[in-house]
This record gives structure tokens, C-alpha cells and sequence, in this order.
């Protein structure tokens, strides 16, 4: 049976054993990043597990980006424990990840889209990217993944009644605020019940996602609407939040 060695280790085996270079062990040394705790009497460098320990520390914090002297800055400091280390490069990953399943979902749309048209034009394009972008301003990774779970759930004929409601409700509101009806009169209170019925199946009853596409809106009122048609405006937000507070009296 082939015994395990553990430290201390010389400089090439801790090389062998990591995957680093003996060089960069060397520069690690050298900048006072990474110094063996024990030498030869010979002066040859020996690591032990603590070494080991922030060896795996450093390259966590490289892997994040940051540069030698802030990860010797942070591993110095009191503060930087092993367990906030790791607890870091995880937050990093789930970070990554998200952005790789955006990414793909970016793809997955302009794939959909190129099945659907012969050729697909530059500006086609372009509002495809923008559209995405935008979105990507205004919402959470784990609320963009419950409007793509929503988004998938519904079908195209759906989706379809969906835009023609608001293709008739948002007239509606824009000729009743130039009549100056008063937006708690029972005809607006009626569109005010329908409008509220939308948002709460678009986001799934979630008021964090609601306040989310209200901002967006309020934002990227010409850019949506150059995409989407019919979109709701500023004016109309505050309109309609009157006859809202009159749904719930």
C-alpha cells in the first residue's frame, strides 16, 4: 500500500502536488505573499499545511480578479478568514454561473428568433441585444429566471391575448386621462381591475418584480415601446396608481 506523503513539502513537490509553477511559488515567496513557514538547513524552502492552507486562499482571491498585493493586503488583515475566503469565491461562481445561464438564455432567444425569419437583419439584431440589455438593468438573476420560467409556461397563443389586452387598455387610459375623466370613475376602475390581473400573471403576484417592470418602464419608455409597441408611460403610472388606491377601498 503507497504511503501518503504530507508536508512539509519542498518547493517542487508543493509545485507537483498543485499545478502552480515552481516560479510563481518562488515570486510568491519573494513579494511575502506566500512564505514557507519551515528551510532546510540548507536554506531550501519547506511548506507545511498552514502554507497549504493560504496557498488555496491566494488562488481563490486570483481566481476573483484581484491582484497580488490586494490578496496579500486582505490574507494579512484580520478580518480574511479561510471560511470568508471560500464563502467569497462561491459568492464569484454563483456570480458566474449567472451570468453563463444569461448568456445562454441570450442565445437561446436569438436561436428562436433566426428559426423563425429567413435571414435576420442587422437591426434585428441589434434590438435583439437591446431588449436583452435592458432587461438585465432592471431585474435580479433570480427574478429573471422566474420570468423566463413564466415566459416559457404560456403559450404563443397566450401570449398573443396578452399583448392585445394591453393593445386596448393603454389607448383606453391615454383617451381618458386627455378627457380628464377621473381615474376612480367605475370605467377606469374596471380597466384598473384588468390591468392589475396582467401584472399579476406576468410576474406571478411578486411585488418586487411589479415595482421592477414599473421602473423599466418608467425608464425605457422609448426604447420599449419601439420594441413592444403599446407600453405604459410615466403619466399613466400615476394615473392609474389613483384608481389602484380606489381598488382597495
Amino acid at each position: 500500500m503507497k504511503t501518503k506523503t504530507l508536508p512539509p513539502w519542498k518547493v517542487g513537490e508543493l509545485a507537483s502536488r498543485t499545478g502552480m509553477s515552481v516560479r510563481a511559488l518562488h515570486h510568491y515567496d519573494e513579494i511575502g505573499l506566500l512564505v514557507p513557514t519551515l528551510r532546510t538547513p540548507s536554506g531550501h524552502r519547506l511548506y507545511q499545511q498552514s502554507d497549504v492552507e493560504r496557498l488555496q486562499q491566494i488562488q481563490s482571491l486570483r481566481v476573483m480578479g484581484i491582484p497580488l498585493d490586494e490578496v496579500k493586503r486582505l490574507l494579512d488583515g484580520a478580518e480574511m478568514t479561510p471560511r470568508k475566503v471560500i464563502d467569497l469565491h462561491l459568492a464569484r461562481l454563483h456570480e458566474h454561473i449567472a451570468l453563463q445561464n444569461r448568456l445562454a438564455e441570450r442565445m437561446e432567444t436569438l436561436a428562436t428568433h433566426m428559426d423563425r425569419v429567413e435571414a435576420t437583419s442587422i437591426d434585428d439584431l441589434c434590438q435583439i441585444i437591446q431588449a436583452m440589455t435592458t432587461t438585465e438593468k432592471y431585474f435580479t438573476a433570480e427574478q429573471l429566471e422566474v420570468l423566463r420560467d413564466r415566459r416559457t409556461s404560456i403559450t404563443e397563443e397566450h401570449m398573443k391575448e396578452v399583448r392585445d389586452s394591453w393593445n386596448e387598455i393603454i389607448p383606453k387610459v391615454r383617451d381618458a386621462m386627455s378627457a380628464n375623466v377621473d381615474p376612480t370613475s367605475p370605467e377606469i376602475l374596471a380597466i384598473a381591475k384588468r390591468w392589475k390581473a396582467l401584472v399579476e400573471e406576468f410576474t406571478g403576484g411578486d411585488p418586487k418584480i411589479a415595482e421592477a417592470v414599473k421602473t423599466m418602464y418608467q425608464h425605457e419608455g422609448p426604447v420599449l415601446q419601439q420594441q413592444l409597441g403599446e407600453v405604459p408611460t410615466q403619466e399613466m403610472f400615476v394615473y392609474m396608481s389613483k384608481a389602484f388606491v380606489a381598488l382597495k377601498k
